[in-house]
């Protein structure tokens, strides 16, 4: 079974699934084009497939594009709202707290005198509740996978939501804590499988599929929520 697939000048990343009854299409967030399809369709059926929806994924890949040129900017002003764990949450400017920022019955709570350094304060307070969130996760799901990974690590990783080193640290983008918690969990099997098959390969997906039987509507999802998700930053 190929493992891509070029349809003039659209190149996909073919996902073959033994549990899958049609096909579908992904723009990942990158612009990465995915094609899931049942195992064993033929070649010529999945381009006929993109054909039909090559406006439709043209329209997704310039949406993308307008995303990463023109990300909407946020302000630290009362009543802006920002997400956390797919939720959105709004802003209070407060004179008098401990901590820079906080989340308090059920609002964002930002000194009004730390408004200048507001999206470092941000910044600081999803990398530091994204990495506990994610530590219980990591250990919820490794062992149902195999692996045991070294470390985990939270930081600015551009376009990627995840990453694996070659020493067994996985690494996450601060952003994924502004996800849904079941597609931040899509992500951590995701890396947690590349500990097992470093390339995207059946195996790979079949490993995913294990221990996530759902993991292409996770990810689907993924695909469209995440897009421009943290561009605002």
């Amino acid at each position: 079974m190929i493992p891509t697939l070029t349809v003039d000048d659209l190149q996909f990343e073919v996902r073959w699934s033994d549990q899958r009854k049609t096909i579908g299409l992904t723009v990942d967030r990158d612009g990465e084009l995915v094609i899931s399809a049942p195992r064993g369709c033929k070649t010529a059926k999945l381009e006929d497939f993109v054909r039909e929806k090559r406006f439709w994924l043209y329209t997704k890949l310039a949406e993308k594009e307008v995303l990463r040129a023109c990300p909407p900017s946020k302000q630290f002003v009362t009543g802006e709202g920002f997400p956390y764990l797919g939720r959105s949450y709004r802003l209070l400017l407060v004179d008098e707290q401990e901590a820079p920022l906080s989340l308090k019955r059920g609002r964002f709570r930002l000194l009004r005198g730390d408004v200048a350094n507001g999206k470092a304060s941000f910044v600081n307070w999803y990398s530091t509740h994204a990495k506990q969130w994610l530590k219980r996760r990591v250990k919820s799901f490794a062992p149902r996978i195999g692996v045991a990974p070294t470390g985990i690590e939270v930081r600015d990783l551009g376009f990627r939501w995840g990453s694996c080193g070659k020493s067994g640290t996985l690494n996450f983008h601060w952003a994924t804590i502004l996800l849904p918690a079941s597609i931040i969990e899509y992500v951590v099997v995701h890396e947690l499988v590349h500990l097992r098959e470093p390339k995207h390969t059946p195996g790979f997906w079949l490993a995913v599929e294990r221990a996530m039987p759902d993991y292409e509507t996770r990810r689907e999802q993924l695909s469209r929520l995440g897009s421009g998700l943290a561009s605002p930053w």
